[in-house]
């Protein structure tokens, strides 16, 4: 790891395209040095990527995404992070819970339609 990168060196180190970190530019969550019109990415904009890209793949917002960096980047201690953090890890679960439930009931609500269409159609025949 170096102590600085061009957008295209983060966009290939991640797997993403570099108009995606230019919209977590855009969003605030990224904060690179300007030389000209190159970007220049620092060590702190690779971490809070990497936060950003962990934090999407659990599912978070955004926002979210933003407070537990705004956390990352506080004085309040990695105690008070990582209860944020928890926190935003309980309230997606519940929500992922609630999606799964209601996956669950619209499969069984399908398959006894599923049923009576097929049982018509035998009957049809």
């Amino acid at each position: 790891m170096t102590d600085t990168y061009k957008i295209s060196e983060l966009a290939r180190e991640f797997g993403i395209t570099t108009r995606t970190i230019r919209f977590y530019e855009d969003e605030g969550l990224l904060q690179p040095k300007r030389n000209r019109q190159q970007r220049i990415y620092s060590r702190r904009d690779y971490i809070r990527l990497q936060l950003i890209l962990r934090g999407k793949r659990l599912g978070l917002s955004l926002s979210e995404i933003g407070e537990i960096i705004e956390l990352y980047d506080s004085d309040e201690g990695e105690t008070v992070q990582l209860e944020n953090f928890l926190q935003s890890i309980q309230e997606r679960k519940h929500v992922l819970k609630q999606q799964r439930e209601d996956i669950d009931a619209t499969l069984i609500e399908l398959q006894r339609i599923e049923r009576r269409c097929r049982h018509r159609l035998k009957a049809l025949s």
